[in-house]
């Protein structure tokens, strides 16, 4: 005890050694460590920029550019303030910046190009901002573990060097997504857990081989314009706890295999085209499939929106792009 008591005492020590400048009243004291200087001299403009301010007379303060003279932070959360304007160049001077976070603030503008060089960033949090336009191929080759671009109005296709990314969890829900869902997202197999393309205005049809993504827990692509088939291969991800399909224009029968799997806590399937559905299904804990076109389930479409549903068939390609139709046989 009397050991762990000296230890405690002499950390106490070093902490006030290494922040005493800070602590100090007087600004015209700098330290002689640069580095401590760097940080007092962005400390102290941190300081002066925002103080007590009960009139709002800071409310549309975009933040000092002296942050960057902090290149020893590792973590910067500047979330859920009222934030505007871009990200400071100065950021790029944040080496070793491990997680940033300025989410839910009015930030605008392009993509901010400054987290592009950000060399130890793993974790990406712009989400609940005013970002607009296309989003960097490169942030996909970025050894990122996070990233969160949801609620922005990103226009943009998931490249097919994103099978290349080392992303645990991927969000870009709520923005536009156009092209094909790229088949090599499945390349992602290893590291991927967590993949929300909610509302992101794809339309598209599922890759036959998804279910490669063996360590999702989470897949949604709710509220897109996905046709085609639910793929058997689904059934592959048995560590899948949270599926939702709803509000596309898939069809066919949903594979019993989707429903037989282990970890399944909730399925989703409602405000599609499906026209099966295993009794397995009906068994599981959470699940929702109004509104499709199953015989003899409730709340079901009108059998006039399913014939005509039924009457223009969609194809699609090995690469989960909607094809043409093939021509007419000829006998």
């Amino acid at each position: 005890m009397a050991t762990i008591a000296s230890l405690h005492k002499a950390l106490v020590c070093i902490l006030l050694l290494l922040f005493l400048p800070f602590l100090s009243l007087s600004e015209d004291y700098l330290p002689i460590n640069p580095r401590l200087e760097k940080a007092y001299v962005a400390l102290q403009a941190w300081k002066h920029a925002i103080t007590a301010d009960p009139k709002n007379l800071t409310l549309d303060w975009c933040g000092p550019h002296d942050l960057g003279l902090l290149s020893d932070l590792a973590l910067l959360h500047l979330n859920s303030n009222r934030f505007h304007g871009g990200l400071p160049d100065a950021f790029e001077r944040l080496q070793l910046l491990y997680e940033l976070d300025v989410s839910n603030n009015r930030l605008q503008g392009p993509f901010p190009a400054v987290v592009l060089h950000l060399p130890s960033l793993k974790y990406l949090d712009i989400r609940f901002n005013r970002f607009r336009g296309e989003v960097p191929l490169r942030v996909f080759d970025l050894r990122l573990d996070a990233l969160f671009l949801n609620d922005n109005q990103f226009a943009f296709s998931l490249p097919d060097s994103i099978g290349n990314s080392s992303l645990s969890v991927l969000v870009v829900a709520d923005n536009r997504i156009s092209g094909c869902f790229p088949r090599s997202i499945t390349d992602m197999a290893d590291t991927l857990n967590e993949l929300i393309l909610l509302n992101a205005s794809i339309t598209s049809c599922i890759p036959e081989d998804i279910g490669k993504l063996k360590n999702l827990t989470v897949f949604d692509v709710s509220f897109n314009n996905l046709v085609g088939p639910l793929p058997d291969s689904i059934g592959e991800m048995r560590k899948l706890e949270q599926l939702n399909v709803a509000h596309n224009n898939l069809s066919g029968d949903v594979p019993e295999s989707i429903c037989e799997l282990p970890r399944l806590k909730n399925f989703t399937s409602s405000y599609n085209y499906f026209c099966g559905e295993p009794e397995r299904c009906l068994k599981l804990r959470t699940r929702d499939d109004r509104e499709n076109c199953i015989p003899e389930r409730p709340h079901q479409r009108s059998e006039e929106q399913c014939i005509a549903f039924s009457s223009k068939p969609v194809h699609c390609d090995a690469n989960g792009c909607m094809a043409p139709p093939p021509p007419p046989a000829h006998y």
